[in-house]
């Protein structure tokens, strides 16, 4: 079985990552539960803070039972995300001074505890989205070639 629960896979692709910060995440029973389903997905997702904490946005866990959730039950609902506070202050000088961003690239199982990985980047130009798309293209060729 696999330890990691969801990925984002276009973390990598709309950002250039420099580097990657693990932190913990405040969750209900039923959440983590759906998690370990894999039944949540970061697409679109991201990290901000507010009143010096982090926040994991717009992040979709899934009902874990449907017909057991809570009425208010909101499966886009905001996240803590439980770091030390020299971390959390290193990264908010981080974003602040050079202007980056903090993408959620995976979840995973680390121990008995459910971990996200927050990656720290700044976003692509589009120029350079192509170049990546031309790279591996020219890579794939440069396989096919050599298969025949």
């Amino acid at each position: 079985m696999s330890n990691i629960f969801a990925t984002n896979k276009k973390a990598h692709f709309d950002y250039e990552i420099k580097d990657t910060v693990e932190a913990g995440i405040v969750l209900k029973g039923y959440e983590v539960k759906s998690i370990k389903n894999s039944h949540v997905s970061l697409m679109g997702s991201y990290a901000t803070f507010h009143n010096g904490e982090l926040f994991l946005i717009n992040t979709t866990i899934s009902e874990y039972q449907a017909k057991n959730q809570p009425r208010d039950y909101d499966k886009n609902a905001s996240h803590k995300l439980l770091l030390k506070k020299s971390e959390l202050e290193g990264l908010f000088r981080q974003i602040k001074e050079k202007k980056m961003v903090l993408i959620p690239t995976k979840i995973y199982l680390k121990g008995s505890k459910i971990k996200v990985e927050i990656g720290i980047g700044r976003p692509k130009k589009k120029y350079d989205k192509r170049e990546v798309l031309k790279e591996r293209e020219s890579r794939r060729e440069i396989r096919r070639v050599m298969q025949e």
